[in-house]
C-alpha cells in the first residue's frame, strides 16, 4: 500500500506547514466523500498508471482508439488480475473516474516528492516508475508506459501545469535534428543554397534600421552587385550566358534572400528575374548574346515596365503604344496621356534599360501587347530624350527598392529591340507570329513569366518563416503569469493559445514550401502542352500563400506584444515588406478568380467529353459525394484513427473543390440559359469563384505534401512530417467548418472533435517547435534581434 497511517505519522515531523495543511485536508476527504469510494490499495502497479490516467481524463480526448492503446499496454504487463480489472474500470468511457477519484489522484501525485524531469527521453514514464518505486533507484523506462506515452503523443506540456511537483523544465526537445529537416527543404539545391547562406551571413548583409530610403537603396545596390559578382544573378540563364539553367535553384536563392531583407530580394528579382528573365524568355538569340551576360553580372541594370496607373492586373489593356515606322525601320514608344504612365517600376531610378510592355502597332494594325527593350539612360546615368521618370517616394515597405513612374514621349528604338520570340517584324516591315490567335499569343507570352509569380509566393513564405522563427524564439524565453508567486512564471510558448497561433502556421509553412518546390520544378520542365495548368496552379498558390504570409506575420507581431512593434526586432519590417506581395505579380482576388476559371475550363472539357468512361467517372463522383454526405456513420465519426487518416483529409478537400466546381458551373449555365452574357454571368459568381480557387490551392498543397512525405527515408522524420500534414489538413477543415456543416459533410460533434484534435496536435508538436523553426535553415545573423538571442 502506498500511504498508510504509520508512514504518515513517521513523516509528519519533517513536513512544512503547507504539507501539514494537506494532511488535514486529506484526512477530511478520507472521512467524508472519499470514504464512500471503494476501499482500494494503491499497489506499485496501480500507481505507475495513475499519472497517465489523470492526464488522459483531464483531457476530453479519450477516444476508442486511445482506449485500445491503453488496453494493449496492459496485456503485456505483469499485473495481478484485480489490478488489471481495476485499471480497465478506470478507462471505461461509460463510467469515467469520479471527480473525487480524480482529486485523490491529483493529491497523491502532487505529494509524491518525485521531480518531473522534462529532458528525460520519456518524461512521464520515468516519473511514474520513480514514483511507484520510490524506495528504489529506478531509471529504466517501463516499456508498457513508454508504449502509451508514444502512441498517445503525451508531451510534458500536456501535464506539467497539472502537477504541482518539482519540475526540471526543458524549453525544447532534441529528438529531431534541425539540420536534417533543413536538408529536406533544400532538396537538390544544397550546393547553391549553402554558399549563399555563408555569403549573406557576412557583415555586408547585416540588417539595420536605416532611416531614409536613400540610405536603404544605397545599401541594397551594393548588396545586389555582390550577389551578381558571386554568380547568383545569372543562375537561371543558360551556361553560355554565365548561368546554370537551373530555375528551381534560382527560386531557392530568391526565397533565401528574403531571410536577409525584402528590399534586396525584390531588387534581385527585378534585375535578374523580371528584366533578365524577360530577355531570356521573350527574346531570341540576338537579344541573349547582346544583353544577358551584362544583365546577369549587373553591369546592365534594367527594369520591367508593365503596370500602368490605369491598368494594373489588366495587362492586355495597357495604353502605352509601340508603333513600327517602316521608313526608319524603328519602333516609337509613346505614353498617350498622363495617367497611362508605367508605375511602381522597381529599378526605375537606377536602370539604364527597360523591358516595356506596349500595344504593338504595325501598318495600322494593333497586334496586342508585346515587350520591347527601351534604353532609359546613357552611361553617365543621364535620362535620354523623351524619357521622364519620377520617384514613387516612401512606401509601406521595401524602401530599399527604387520604385518609380515612367513616361515615354515618342521614344525611338531599333526594330531589333522587339523581343520577338512570339511575334516579329521582318525586314520588309511585315508582322509575323507562329501563334495566329492574339489571345493565345498573349497568354503564351505571359506564361513564360510565371516563374516570377511562383517566386513571389516563395518569397512571401520566407517572410512568414522568418517571422515565425523570431516569434517562437521569443516565446521560448518570455515568461508571463503563474498562479503561485513563489513559482517561476510560465513560458508563453506553453500556453495553448500561443501554441495554436504559432504552431498551426508552422505546419502550413512546411506544406506550402513543398508544393511551391514541386510547382517551380514542373514549370522549369514544362512545355506549351501543360503550361496553362501550371499557370492555374501558380495563380491559386500565389494568392493563397501570400494571404497566409501576411496573416501569419501579423499573428507573429502580436505574439511578441509591444516588442514586435519595435523596428529593431525586424517584425515590423517583415510586415511592411511582405504586405505588397498580395498585389504585385497580380492582385490576389483577380488571380484566384483566374485560377477558378482555369479549373472550370478543365471541368468543361471533362464534362463535355464524348468518352463513355469520362461520363461514368463524373456520375460516379457525384454519387459518391451524395452517399458520403448522407451517411451518418461518416459524418459523425470522431475516432482519432479516422480523423488522422490522410484518406479522410484528401476526400474532404477534394469534396469541397469538386462541390464548388459543380455548383459554380451550374450557376453560370443557368445564367447563360437566360440570355445573360457570359461576362456578366461570371461577375455574378465572383465570390463563388474566389472560394473555388482557395479550395483548389489547399487540395493541391496537401496532396503535394503527401507525395513528398512518401519520399522521406527516416521513419522519425516521416512521423514528424505526418503530424505536420495532419495539422494542416484538420486546420483547413476546421477553418471551413461552416461550409462543411452547411453541406452536411460533417456533424457538429465531428467539428468539435476536429477542433480538439487541432489543439492536441499543436501541443504534441510544442516540444519540437524550436527544432521546426530552426529547420527552416535561416542563418542566425538574419533572426538575431534584441528579443531573440540565438
Amino acid at each position: 500500500m502506498f500511504i498508510h497511517k504509520a508512514k504518515i505519522k513517521q513523516k509528519h515531523q519533517c513536513y512544512d506547514q503547507p504539507a501539514i495543511e494537506f494532511l488535514k485536508i486529506r484526512k477530511f476527504y478520507n472521512n467524508s466523500y472519499l470514504g464512500s469510494m471503494e476501499k482500494l490499495q494503491y499497489t506499485s502497479n496501480l500507481l505507475k498508471y495513475i499519472p497517465f490516467l489523470y492526464v488522459i481524463w483531464s483531457d476530453d480526448l479519450f477516444s476508442p482508439s486511445e482506449i485500445s492503446v491503453f488496453t494493449k499496454a496492459l496485456e503485456g504487463d505483469e499485473l495481478k488480475s484485480e489490478e488489471e480489472n481495476q485499471i480497465k474500470r478506470w478507462i471505461d468511457p461509460d463510467n469515467p473516474p469520479s471527480d473525487q477519484t480524480m482529486l485523490k489522484w491529483k493529491q497523491l501525485i502532487d505529494h509524491s516528492d518525485i521531480p518531473l524531469i522534462e529532458s528525460d527521453s520519456y518524461p512521464l514514464s520515468l516519473f511514474s516508475v520513480r514514483w511507484a518505486n520510490k524506495d528504489q533507484a529506478v531509471d529504466q523506462v517501463d516499456p508498457h508506459l513508454k508504449f502509451i506515452e508514444i502512441n498517445l503523443g503525451i508531451q510534458p506540456n500536456h501535464y506539467h501545469h497539472l502537477f504541482e511537483v518539482q519540475k526540471d523544465t526543458s524549453h525544447t526537445a532534441s529528438f529531431y535534428k534541425a539540420a536534417e529537416i533543413d536538408n529536406l527543404l533544400k532538396s537538390t539545391h544544397k550546393e547553391a543554397i549553402d554558399p549563399l547562406r555563408k555569403l549573406i551571413s557576412k557583415p555586408s548583409f547585416k540588417w539595420e534600421v536605416r532611416p531614409t530610403k536613400e540610405e536603404q537603396r544605397d545599401w541594397v545596390r551594393r548588396q545586389l552587385k555582390e550577389l551578381a559578382d558571386a554568380g547568383y544573378g545569372a543562375m537561371a540563364f543558360e551556361p553560355e550566358y554565365g548561368g546554370t539553367g537551373n530555375m528551381p535553384a534560382y527560386g531557392s536563392i530568391f526565397d533565401n534572400l528574403m531571410f536577409v531583407d525584402g528590399s534586396l530580394t525584390i531588387k534581385f528579382g527585378v534585375q535578374f528575374g523580371l528584366f533578365g528573365g524577360s530577355i531570356a524568355n521573350l527574346g531570341t538569340k540576338f537579344h541573349h548574346d547582346k544583353y544577358l551576360k551584362a544583365a546577369g553580372n549587373a553591369e546592365l541594370l534594367g527594369c520591367f515596365a508593365m503596370t500602368e496607373t490605369r491598368h494594373g492586373s489588366n495587362v492586355r489593356g495597357v495604353k502605352t503604344t509601340a508603333t513600327y515606322v517602316k521608313e526608319s525601320d524603328s519602333i516609337v514608344i509613346h505614353t498617350p496621356s498622363e495617367n497611362d504612365n508605367k508605375i511602381y517600376i522597381g529599378n526605375a531610378l537606377d536602370a539604364t534599360m527597360a523591358t516595356v510592355f506596349a500595344q504593338l502597332i504595325v501598318e495600322g494594325t494593333n497586334h496586342g501587347v508585346h515587350a520591347i527593350l527601351v534604353p532609359l539612360r546613357d552611361k553617365d546615368g543621364t535620362l535620354l530624350e523623351g524619357i521622364r521618370v519620377k520617384d514613387n517616394g516612401y512606401k509601406l515597405g521595401l524602401n530599399g527598392v527604387d520604385n518609380g513612374k515612367i513616361w515615354f514621349h515618342n521614344v525611338v528604338v531599333p526594330r531589333e529591340n522587339l523581343l520577338n520570340k512570339f511575334g516579329s517584324i521582318d525586314q520588309q516591315g511585315k508582322y509575323h507570329s507562329d501563334i495566329e490567335n492574339p489571345n493565345k499569343r498573349f497568354f503564351t507570352m505571359l506564361g513564360t513569366l510565371v516563374g516570377g509569380r511562383i517566386c513571389v509566393g516563395k518569397g512571401a513564405l520566407s517572410g512568414a518563416k522568418k517571422a515565425l522563427a523570431i516569434a517562437v524564439k521569443y516565446a521560448l524565453n518570455r515568461r508571463q503569469f503563474n498562479s503561485d508567486k513563489k513559482i517561476q512564471e510560465d513560458l508563453i510558448m506553453d500556453y495553448p493559445t500561443h501554441q495554436l497561433r504559432l504552431i498551426k502556421p508552422i505546419a502550413k509553412s512546411y506544406v506550402y514550401h513543398f508544393v511551391l518546390e514541386k510547382l517551380i520544378t514542373q514549370y522549369a520542365n514544362s512545355d506549351t502542352s501543360n503550361r496553362r495548368e501550371i499557370e492555374t496552379q501558380a495563380a491559386a498558390l500565389k494568392s493563397t500563400i501570400t494571404w497566409f504570409a501576411n496573416n501569419c506575420i501579423q499573428e507573429c507581431r502580436e505574439a511578441c506584444g509591444g516588442q514586435g512593434y519595435m523596428s529593431e526586432n525586424k517584425l515590423s519590417s517583415i510586415k511592411g515588406d511582405v504586405d505588397i506581395f498580395t498585389t504585385f505579380e497580380g492582385d490576389n482576388t483577380v488571380l484566384i478568380q483566374l485560377a477558378a476559371k482555369g479549373i472550370l475550363t478543365n471541368f468543361k472539357t471533362e464534362f463535355n467529353s464524348d468518352h463513355y468512361r469520362d461520363i461514368l467517372k463524373y456520375l460516379g463522383t457525384q454519387l459518391s459525394d451524395r452517399l458520403t454526405t448522407f451517411n451518418p456513420i461518416f459524418t459523425n465519426k470522431t475516432d482519432k484513427d479516422h480523423l488522422y487518416d490522410s484518406e479522410f483529409h484528401v476526400n474532404a478537400l477534394e469534396y469541397k473543390r469538386r462541390r464548388l466546381t459543380f455548383s459554380v458551373a451550374s450557376r453560370i449555365q443557368n445564367y447563360t440559359k437566360k440570355g445573360i452574357p457570359s461576362y456578366q454571368a461570371f461577375l455574378k459568381v465572383q465570390t463563388h469563384l474566389v472560394e473555388l480557387g482557395k479550395a483548389y490551392s489547399e487540395e493541391l498543397s496537401y496532396k503535394a505534401f503527401l507525395d513528398f512525405t512518401k519520399t522521406i527515408q527516416s521513419n522519425d522524420l516521416k512521423f514528424l512530417f505526418g503530424k505536420l500534414g495532419t495539422l494542416f489538413a484538420l486546420s483547413e477543415i476546421h477553418d471551413n467548418a461552416a461550409w462543411y456543416l452547411e453541406q452536411g459533410y460533417i456533424s457538429g460533434t465531428k467539428s468539435k472533435a476536429i477542433r480538439n484534435r487541432v489543439e492536441r496536435l499543436c501541443s504534441e508538436l510544442r516540444p519540437h517547435v524550436n527544432t521546426l523553426v530552426d529547420g527552416f535553415g535561416i542563418p542566425n545573423s538574419c533572426i538575431t534581434t534584441p528579443i531573440t538571442p540565438v
